[in-house]
């Protein structure tokens, strides 16, 4: 709970947090509403030297499939953690300046207040890529 507490007082303190995955998901939720919501929180659990998953905070999103409804913006920086992780930066870099340019110019979808697609999203993303 005292975790909790600072994530919300000063969240600039976090670099890393190590924790179960109980703790780990609650605060993960925490820090991504944080930082604008669900649908831009990338996150990537390292066992160095072994293996990486990168993957949006939210998950799969069920309840959202196949409605055009999910922001993309999560799976697309996981991906970019993913890039970093394996060497490629600038590859990384880029995938993280387009998902800033999309919210920059309100291409989004409705939870961040947009208008577009899940799909209408991830398009404009890739034309920001070239």
């Amino acid at each position: 709970d005292r975790a909790a507490m600072e994530f919300i007082r000063a969240p600039e303190q976090f670099e890393i947090v190590v924790t179960s995955n109980l703790f780990g998901d609650i605060l993960s939720d925490l820090a991504a509403m944080l930082a604008g919501g669900l649908g831009l929180a990338a996150s990537a659990n390292i066992n160095p030297g072994k293996m990486v998953l990168c993957e949006p905070v939210h998950g799969s999103a069920p309840p959202m499939a196949g409605k055009g409804v999910a922001n993309p913006m999560a799976a697309a920086m996981s991906a970019a953690l993913l890039l970093e992780y394996l060497g490629h930066q600038e590859a990384g870099n880029a995938i993280e300046k387009s998902v800033r340019t999309a919210i920059q110019e309100g291409q989004t979808t409705s939870d961040l207040g947009g208008t577009l697609s899940t799909s209408q999203v991830g398009d404009f993303l890739l034309k920001s890529l070239a």
